[in-house]
């Protein structure tokens, strides 16, 4: 079911009654989208043009009393100005701006009745600084209209900008899980194939492995994050096909600290660094390798992935999965390392804690 939608606000009645944006953002929505600084330059602005206010009376001719009169209410409409302004910046709400009008027009209406306390005063004079009280009353609360419709504008901007954002991040977070495995998959799918033509005996466990492999990937294509517990779990099952398709040359374990299990990774992030130790480091080497992973507690937390089959080579460019891997860790505030352990190299996924 959908929502009316808003009336124009020529036909919504409390516009007239309390003009101004009718959007209020909650606290949350602040913290998101409204972090801007006050912008640089404002103050010093205001402070020029209050300059040269003050001196249009040497173009009107202004006597002593009028002009000091003119000056201290310029002085104090500028410094309310400024406050109130820098109070709608920080959350700019219709009822914050219908309060700064009221108590303008408070301050306009003092203005106005300072005059009357000199009696040197003339009649043309108090008329003059009528009119120019009541033209800096209108200019101020004009700017600060303009100003509190700016800022909505830029603060839902700003969080349209962070939720197209997100919904990128996670289009680009399933792309990459998908793309995580498919050479595994139809490789294994043919040595279950020719194991089952020629009745080896290895055939059932690998179907085994396989299908629980497959049951706990699933779940990764529909999540953003998933704890280090079941991505575990697919890397013992990962290793457990391969072992059965590379057998001797292929040792491998996993110690992992149980007070860990609920730390947050991308889906298949340490997947593919095992699955990169295999690919790149255990089946390019006659004489095979051992995979060792590790978890450990702290602050930062480590998760470390050991092979000791093929050196590192540090000219070899950074291929597709590993680098989806280091732009998903970066985006939970996680790093990633690698780096030459002869024989084989090591990758180290630091999260903090």
């Amino acid at each position: 079911m959908t929502s009316p939608a808003a009336k124009p606000w020529f036909k919504d009645w409390t516009y007239y009654a309390c003009p101004g944006p009718t959007r209020k953002f909650s606290a949350e929505e602040m913290a998101r989208g409204g972090d801007q600084p006050w912008p640089a330059g404002v103050d010093q602005y205001i402070v020029v043009s209050t300059t040269l206010v003050m001196a249009l009376g040497a173009l009107f001719q202004w006597s002593v009393s009028i002009w000091a009169l003119a000056a201290l209410y310029v002085l104090v409409i500028t410094g309310l100005s400024l406050y109130a302004a820098r109070q709608l910046w920080r959350s700019p709400t219709r009822l914050r701006l219908n309060l700064t009008t009221f108590f303008g027009a408070l301050v306009l209406v003092e203005g106005l009745l300072l005059p009357s306390l000199y009696e040197d005063l003339d009649r043309k004079e108090e008329l003059v600084l009528a009119i120019t009280l009541s033209m800096a009353f209108v200019v101020v609360q004009a700017a600060l209209w303009f100003l509190t419709m700016y800022r909505v504008q830029q603060i839902e901007a700003r969080l349209r900008e962070l939720d197209d954002r997100a919904v990128q991040q996670r289009l680009m977070n399933r792309l990459a899980t998908a793309q995580i495995h498919p050479h595994f998959v139809f490789n294994t799918l043919a040595s279950l194939t020719h194991w089952v033509e020629s009745g080896d005996a290895r055939a059932a466990p690998l179907l085994r492995d396989f299908s629980a492999y497959l049951r706990a990937t699933l779940p990764m294509f529909e999540r953003e994050q998933q704890p280090l517990s079941e991505e575990l779990e697919l890397v013992r099952r990962y290793l457990a096909i391969m072992q059965a398709r590379l057998g001797e040359r292929l040792q491998w374990q996993v110690e992992h600290d149980a007070s860990l299990d609920a730390l947050p990774l991308p889906p298949g992030s340490l997947l593919t660094l095992v699955e990169n130790a295999v690919t790149h480091g255990i089946e390019p080497s006659l004489r095979g390798g051992r995979i060792e992973v590790h978890s450990a507690p702290g602050s930062p937390a480590r998760i470390t992935v050991r092979n000791t089959g093929e050196d590192l080579d540090p000219s070899a460019p950074e291929g597709l999965g590993l680098s989806n891997t280091r732009e998903r860790l970066a985006a939970l505030g996680a790093g990633l390392q690698l780096r030459a352990l002869p024989p084989g190299c090591e990758a180290v996924i630091t999260l903090p804690a």
